[in-house]
């Protein structure tokens, strides 16, 4: 039989490695720093450094850059190995490598500056979302090359989920970035209202199962076995576990929108797939844990097996509470609330974090020819980290459920006990100090850990090309009438990429076309209007200040709810709404019906200093909105934008549109004058004030809902 010799690219996973643990570092600590800053609110210490600024970059920073380098290191190691191939391109290797790096610095420089769409996980601005289709395409092309290249016949079932991972984000970052541009640093939605948040949760939510859970899955299905050394528990399984999971997963988005304006029947399917997603999620858990039957003394011993055993653990515990958060009854009491965030993060540090750490800590020493530099200092990060999480998690589902039971209290006398927000957030600051807690504790386990690499990386050398020899594929052709049928499809990469595609565009289609092309899905309004031109500069400010990661513009048809913020939201008041603001977390509380509430005065000096006009409040002041001139080398240009999504403002209405904003400008600065206020209009704080004063003003508690 004939053999080829070749060698596997070690460096190119070296590098991926380096990044992903100095990533962690960076997003770990920028989590840390917005933890405290809900505590002290002194710490939100410069505009660039606000918690509404850190927050995006913290979640992009762990979701592409700590967890984007972890798979790309994952993958780039283990599909050599599975293939008995080099990567097919060893430059496009390394323009994956560069330019996914400077999509992470582009993504840090302008979240802090305020540039962003204000879509939560898809922050970026158009020039950098067609950089990231780019780099995508690249490893795409270099992975699909490899493929077709191999010398080993059948796709191990690591290269399913590596497949399904790359098609399935391809398609939800295209639906997601319609964007239309107004200058190179600023874009509105091609979406509005309901229909932007459909395809928001729709992306949002298999962000989270297509970049955080299949590509990792893979992960799973190679380095646990290769660490405990013995074969994947049930082949049969694995099949099940694939086709279903990626089939069910792409129906589930809605489930993040119950209870809001979003047509019923597709909250019901969001529900119903949800449910349904248990089944495939808990039968990949049980295909990792199953796969170490036997093999419990040495998890006893060997810290890597550690690592790996919590983070199938925290998937399992995260995969059956996604389900169960899908009910809707339960929808109820956690969304808004901190339970979401107790729920993203047993997933995020315990399954990410923790299979990432376990992936480096197996694969450092064989790239670098070595042993592990210390095993009681992997002990300590193991044990830390898992400190962390539990110290992070338990506070906050106590929270959670605390919030929730205070916000939905009413008296005797059938009002509401606790009618200010800021009663109940003050009840759950104790959780909020040990969550902050918590999240430094992991920190110090993962400095602890990056130490440990560092010095294993030190004390080794690298095998850059690692030899290697296989049989070519054409020698190994043969084929048994016996094999199981699923044989066929794993020999086919390019057919399993359209079976793989076709199933999950299934679910999108599906969901989306009622809502894009049912009229009557999303009822009208008559009085709901278009933004002034001073609003819509108020609007810019509030998406580039982050207020929507804390504050919610959707009020639920709860008794608490109306009775607290007003009349329950109507899906006919967002079709002007180019991102819709419905938010995601209750930090503060809902503005959807802030407009006329107070009075500009008031807003005036909330944004100057928070605590002035509400004590015990945590949310940043804005000093340079008084003292910053608004910037409106734009607004003709944002008009003319909005006109071109649908929005109807009159013919020509950009050339006149600077002149009514001007009025309504003065006539806001004539308001804050009255009560002793005396400010420029030309400062960002006035179209800040239009826009609170407007939101929830198109309509009133009797009026109906009108199809035009």
């Amino acid at each position: 039989m004939q053999v080829e010799k070749f060698s596997y690219d070690n460096k190119i996973v070296r590098n991926f490695a380096v990044a992903t643990f100095t990533w962690s570092i960076v997003g770990l600590l920028v989590g840390v720093i917005a933890a405290l800053q809900l505590i002290f609110p002194e710490l939100n210490l410069i505009e660039q450094l606000t918690f509404g600024r850190l927050r995006p970059l913290h979640t992009n920073a762990v979701i592409f850059a700590f967890v984007g380098n972890g798979i790309f290191t994952g993958v780039y190691y283990s599909l050599q190995r599975l293939t008995k191939a080099r990567m097919w391109n060893t430059t496009l290797s390394y323009i994956h490598f560069w330019g996914w790096q400077l999509i992470i610095v582009l993504a840090a420089v302008t979240l802090i500056f305020g540039i962003t769409t204000g879509k939560e996980y898809a922050e970026l601005e158009w020039p950098i979302d067609i950089l990231i289709a780019l780099v995508w395409v690249v490893f795409g092309l270099n992975m699909f090359g490899t493929i077709l290249t191999r010398r080993e016949r059948h796709l191990y079932v690591a290269i399913w989920f590596y497949i399904a991972t790359w098609i399935t984000v391809t398609m939800l970052h295209v639906v997601n970035s319609f964007e239309l541009p107004v200058h190179l640093l600023k874009s509105y939605s091609l979406y509005a209202g309901v229909q932007d948040a459909l395809v928001q949760w729709w992306y949002g939510h298999n962000a989270v199962a297509f970049f955080l859970t299949t590509p990792y899955l893979g992960l799973m299905y190679y380095f646990l076995p290769k660490a405990v050394n013995r074969p994947v528990y049930s082949y049969r399984l694995s099949i099940i576990h694939f086709w279903a999971l990626i089939f069910l997963y792409i129906w589930a988005g809605p489930h993040h929108l119950l209870y809001t304006a979003l047509p019923d029947w597709a909250q019901s399917l969001g529900t119903v797939f949800s449910v349904m997603l248990i089944a495939p999620s808990w039968g990949g858990m049980i295909n990792g844990l199953l796969t170490l039957r036997g093999a419990w003394d040495k998890v006893r011993d060997d810290v890597v097996l550690k690592f790996f055993v919590v983070a199938v653990t925290a998937y399992g515990m995260a995969t059956f509470e996604g389900p169960m958060l899908s009910i809707k009854s339960v929808n109820a009491i956690s969304h808004y609330t901190d339970w979401t965030i107790a729920h993203v993060h047993v997933g995020a540090l315990g399954w990410n974090g923790f299979l990432t750490f376990g992936v480096l800590f197996w694969l450092i020493p064989r790239i670098y020819q070595t042993t592990l530099f210390s095993r009681k200092l992997a002990n300590a990060h193991f044990w830390i980290g898992t400190l962390g999480i539990l110290f992070y998690a338990i506070p906050l589902y106590w929270g959670g459920l605390t919030q929730w039971s205070m916000l939905r209290q009413f008296t005797d006398e059938g009002v509401l006990k606790y009618p200010n927000f800021l009663e109940t957030l003050n009840a759950i600051m104790p959780m909020y100090y040990m969550r902050a807690f918590g999240g430094t504790l992991y920190l110090v386990g993962a400095i602890i850990g990056v130490y440990n690499l560092v010095k294993t990386m030190q004390q080794g050398s690298l095998l850059a090309n690692e030899d290697a020899e296989a049989a070519p594929l054409s020698s190994t052709h043969e084929t048994h009438s016996s094999e199981h049928w699923h044989r066929w499809i794993e020999r086919r990469p390019v057919q399993m990429l359209l079976l793989a595609f076709v199933m999950v565009a299934i679910g999108g289609i599906i969901e989306f076309l009622p809502t894009f092309l049912v009229q009557s899905n999303i009822p009208t309004i008559a009085s709901v209007k278009p933004y002034t031109p001073l609003e819509l500069e108020g609007r810019d400010l509030y998406i580039r200040e982050g207020c929507y990661v804390c504050h919610s513009q959707m009020v639920r048809p709860f008794r608490e709810e109306v009775a607290r913020y007003g009349e329950y939201s109507k899906a006919g008041e967002f079709v002007y709404d180019h991102p819709f603001q419905w938010g995601s977390k209750r930090t503060g509380p809902d503005l959807a019906r802030e407009g006329g509430r107070n009075p500009d005065s008031w807003h005036y000096n909330h944004m100057d200093d928070p605590r002035s006009t509400s004590p015990g409040s945590i949310m940043p002041a804005y000093p340079w909105m008084l003292d910053r001139d608004l910037d409106l080398s734009h607004t003709e240009g944002k008009i003319r934008a909005m006109t071109m999504l649908g929005v109807p403002y009159p013919k020509n209405y950009d050339k006149i549109a600077l002149a009514d904003l001007e009025k309504q400008a003065k006539s806001i600065q004539e308001n804050l004058a009255k009560s002793g206020i005396k400010t420029s209009e030309k400062k960002e704080i006035i179209a800040m004030i239009a826009y609170l004063q407007r939101l929830g003003t198109d309509i009133k508690a009797e009026q109906t809902i009108a199809e035009k």
